[in-house]
């Protein structure tokens, strides 16, 4: 196979070179080989926005798997986690009340078989997301074919390079691992190509800016933190970067971290136990409305750890999605305080 770099090289000599019908079966030849899409279909009070150029739209609403993991209870401080059988359950519940876009990964332990279970006999009616991290490109079949048994599907709507690997390596060595990821989406294994990250936004944008990416899965909270980091200015300007240069080439962007991790969710109680009680429940509501007032997101992709979080999230993003100068309020107030917690502050600055 020719080299990505190669390719691209011979794309903007022929941008200047031998005009726009050239420029469009090369771009296709790297990049825009799209399979037959699914009829995915939602009508209810969710609202719906275009996820860019894929041909596909879906309810805003978005559900994260990387909270399912029974670890993720533990580490969050969480009391009384589900079942697996009910954590199969609510991933069911979720199509049922108008879920269509569906995130996991390879990593995310238990996850792609929990959502595996969950969706089987609806397989056709959702888009699954998934995410392969591996050191080198010759462990990127082998890992998303292991991802196709877990989630019991003949094919995976979207596999994503995972944003730990774009902290660790070059782009030359993601481009290798990009290239086998074409050759699956050819085969038909995967569907589309996508990147996600928490934070070294500044590769995030070479990535973007090759235009062979169909999505980026990308941090995009109010509070200003990864995984594990905080972000510097320099790494907020980047990100904002990132999401106009990807929505300038009419990707689909899905913001993560909508509620900061374990900031503005369920832990919120344990980040400040001091805090009006009341405002805290009020987190959620004004930290979705904060993503969901930027018109270029796609979708949220908010994780669901027990059975009442899709309701919840439902009501908000069902109800009044105006940010209000109360919401603006709230976040700043409880932002502020946590920001200056031992354990934030304890987290690394990038």
């Amino acid at each position: 196979m020719e080299r990505f770099s190669d390719m691209l090289n011979r794309r903007n000599f022929l941008k200047t070179g031998i005009g726009a019908a050239a420029v469009t079966a090369l771009t296709s030849e790297i990049a825009q080989a799209a399979p037959a899409k699914k009829a995915i279909t939602y009508s209810g009070a969710i609202p719906v926005r275009k996820f860019g150029k894929t041909g596909y739209s879906f309810p805003i609403l978005g559900h994260g798997g990387s909270a399912m993991m029974e670890r993720e209870y533990t580490y969050y401080g969480l009391n009384d986690p589900p079942s697996r059988e009910d954590r199969v359950k609510m991933v069911r519940d979720a199509y049922d009340k108008g879920i269509r876009y569906y995130d996991t990964a390879r990593i995310y332990l238990e996850s792609e078989t929990l959502m595996g279970e969950g969706l089987k006999d609806i397989r056709d009616k959702v888009f699954i997301a998934s995410k392969v991290m591996v050191d080198d490109a010759a462990k990127v079949r082998p890992s998303v074919e292991k991802s196709l048994q877990e989630l019991q599907t003949d094919h995976i709507d979207l596999m994503q390079i995972h944003g730990p690997m774009i902290e660790q390596h070059e782009i030359p060595v993601l481009m290798k691992q990009y290239e086998e990821l074409v050759k699956l989406r050819d085969e038909g294994l995967i569907h589309h190509i996508g990147i996600t990250g928490h934070n070294a936004f500044h590769k995030m944008y070479e990535l973007i800016a090759t235009e062979g990416f169909d999505s980026v899965l990308i941090e995009y909270g109010y509070f200003r933190k990864g995984y594990n980091t905080r972000h510097s200015e320099v790494q907020v300007e980047w990100r904002e970067n990132c999401v106009a240069k990807a929505h300038e080439l009419e990707m689909g962007i899905i913001a993560m971290k909508v509620l900061g991790a374990w900031v503005f969710n369920h832990n919120a109680k344990n980040v400040l136990p001091d805090y009006d009680a009341q405002a805290v429940k009020r987190l959620p509501a004004a930290a979705i409305r904060w993503v969901l007032n930027d018109p270029r997101i796609s979708v949220l992709n908010i994780g669901v750890s027990y059975p009442s979080d899709i309701d919840e999230n439902l009501k908000i993003v069902t109800g009044e999605t105006a940010l209000t100068m109360a919401d603006r309020q709230l976040l700043a107030d409880f932002s502020a305080k946590a920001y200056q917690t031992e354990r934030v502050q304890g987290l690394e600055v990038v």
